[in-house]
C-alpha cells in the first residue's frame, strides 16, 4: 500500500541525516580532544617521574656551625622591673616671685653649675642696696667722729656704741639686699642638660613655678622591686645588670647602693636601688628597665650559646650532632632535634637544666634550614665566647 508523505515528514527525515560537513567537524573535534588528553596524560607521567627522581635523589648536606656544651659557673640572678632615674635631676624654679626680664638659655642646652638661666626684675632691690650703701658710708663717718670724740672724752660711750650699731645695721641691710638680688638671678645648680623651656620674657613667676628641667644623665639610679622571699639574698655592693627596651641587645653594669629597710605591705616586695654609670648618655631618665641582682653564689651547669636553643610555641629544642655510617661504610654527619629545658641566660649563653650533657655538640648557626635527621657539613666550631657586651663580672 502506498502512503503519501507530507512536506513535514520529508523535512524530518532530511534533518535526521547530518550533512558531510557536520561529520567532518565532529571528527576533527574528537581528534583534538584525543590529542589534549594524551598530552595531559603524558605530561602527568613525565612530571611525576621527575618528582620521584628529585625526591629520591640525595639532598646536599647543609652547612652549619657548632659549639660544644660544657660545664661552667652560672651566676644566679634575681630579676625585677623598675625605672631609670637620674641621680641629679631637678625642676629649676624661682625662690621668690618676679617678672622675667631676660632668658639666658636655649632648650636642650648643656650648662655648667652657676651658669645664669633667668633674670627677674630687680630694680627696687638694687635701689634698696644703693640706699643701704649710702647709710653705711654715713655710719662709717659718724663712727670715726665718735671714736675721736670718745678718745678726748668729749662724747659719751653710749653715743659711740650707737654709731657702731648704725654701721652694723647698714652692713646687714647691704647683705640682705645682695641676697635678694642674687635670688632674682636664677642659676644652674649643677652641670647638666636642660629640657623644654616653660617660660617667656615678661611672664610673672610665682615661687616654685617651673622654668625648665635640668638633668645630669652621666649617672643613673634604677629603682626596682624584688619579692620578699629573696630579701635576705640581696645586699648593698652586689653587682647588678640592667636592660632597657630601647637597647634590647645590650646589658649595662650597675651596683646595688641602697635597699629599703622594710617590705611594702601593699605589694610584699622589697625596693632596691642600683647606681648605673651612663657615660655615653645612651640611657635616659624615666626609661622602663629590667634589673637583675647578681647573687654572689654561683652554680655549675651545662652551658651552650643562646643561639643554639630554638624557642617556639612547642617548647625549647636544640639540634645535636650525631655521626652514623651509611651502607657503603662512609661516615655521615646528621642532626637530631632534642627537647631541652633552659635556665639562666647570661652574656650570650644559656644554662641547660635537662636535655643536653657535657660534651654534646650542638648547632649554633644555620638551624633555619634543618629538620630532624638532616645531613650536615660542619663549617667550624664556635667556642663559647662572650659576645660584645658592656657586662663584666
Amino acid at each position: 500500500m502506498h502512503v503519501d508523505r507530507g512536506p513535514s515528514d520529508q523535512l524530518l527525515s532530511t534533518s535526521q541525516v547530518p550533512p558531510r560537513r557536520q561529520w567532518r567537524a565532529v571528527g576533527l573535534t574528537a581528534a583534538v580532544l584525543a590529542v589534549i588528553v594524551a598530552g595531559f596524560y603524558g605530561y602527568q607521567r613525565m612530571t611525576s617521574g621527575m618528582m620521584r627522581t628529585f625526591l629520591s635523589a640525595p639532598r646536599p648536606p647543609i652547612t652549619v656551625e657548632i659549639a660544644e656544651a660544657h660545664v661552667e659557673a652560672v651566676p644566679q640572678l634575681l630579676s625585677g622591673i623598675g625605672t631609670l632615674q637620674a641621680v641629679h635631676q631637678v625642676t629649676v624654679s624661682p625662690e621668690v616671685g618676679g617678672r622675667v626680664v631676660k632668658v639666658f638659655f636655649e632648650p636642650n642646652a648643656k650648662v655648667k653649675a652657676g651658669d645664669p638661666l633667668v633674670q627677674l626684675y630687680d630694680a627696687p632691690l638694687r635701689a634698696d642696696l644703693a640706699n643701704f650703701e649710702a647709710q653705711r658710708q654715713l655710719a662709717t663717718l659718724n663712727l670715726q667722729r665718735a671714736q675721736e670724740l670718745s678718745a678726748r672724752n668729749i662724747q659719751s660711750r653710749q653715743s659711740f656704741d650707737q654709731s657702731q650699731s648704725t654701721l652694723a645695721q647698714a652692713n646687714a641691710g647691704i647683705a640682705k639686699a645682695k641676697a635678694q638680688i642674687d635670688q632674682m638671678l636664677i642659676k644652674a645648680p649643677f652641670d647638666g642638660e636642660l629640657g623644654v623651656r616653660q617660660i617667656e620674657v615678661g611672664a610673672y613667676l610665682t615661687p616654685g613655678a617651673s622654668i625648665v628641667t635640668l638633668t645630669d644623665p652621666s649617672t643613673l639610679w634604677v629603682n626596682f622591686t624584688l619579692p620578699e622571699q629573696v630579701a635576705n639574698e640581696v645586699h648593698t655592693g652586689q653587682p647588678a645588670r640592667v636592660r632597657a627596651d630601647a637597647f634590647p641587645d645590650r646589658v649595662f653594669d650597675a651596683k646595688i647602693t641602697a635597699i629599703e629597710p622594710q617590705i611594702s605591705t601593699q605589694t610584699r616586695t622589697l625596693l632596691v636601688q642600683a647606681t648605673l654609670p651612663n657615660p655615653e648618655r645612651a640611657l635616659r631618665s624615666g626609661m622602663f628597665a629590667r634589673a637583675e641582682a647578681v647573687v654572689l653564689k654561683e652554680l655549675h651547669a651545662v652551658v651552650v650559646p643562646e643561639t643554639a636553643v630554638d624557642f617556639s610555641l612547642y617548647g625549647e629544642s636544640a639540634f645535636v650532632i650525631a655521626e652514623t655510617t651509611d651502607p657503603s661504610g662512609k661516615t655521615v654527619t646528621k642532626v637530631n632535634r632534642v627537647s631541652v629545658k633552659t635556665g639562666q641566660r647570661f652574656d650570650g649563653k644559656v644554662s641547660v637544666i635537662s636535655g643536653l650533657s657535657e660534651g654534646d655538640r650542638v648547632v649554633s648557626a644555620g638551624q633555619l634550614k634543618l629538620n630532624d635527621g638532616a645531613v650536615v657539613t660542619i663549617a667550624g666550631n664556635s667556642p663559647l665566647t662572650t659576645p660584645p657586651s658592656t657586662s663584666r663580672y
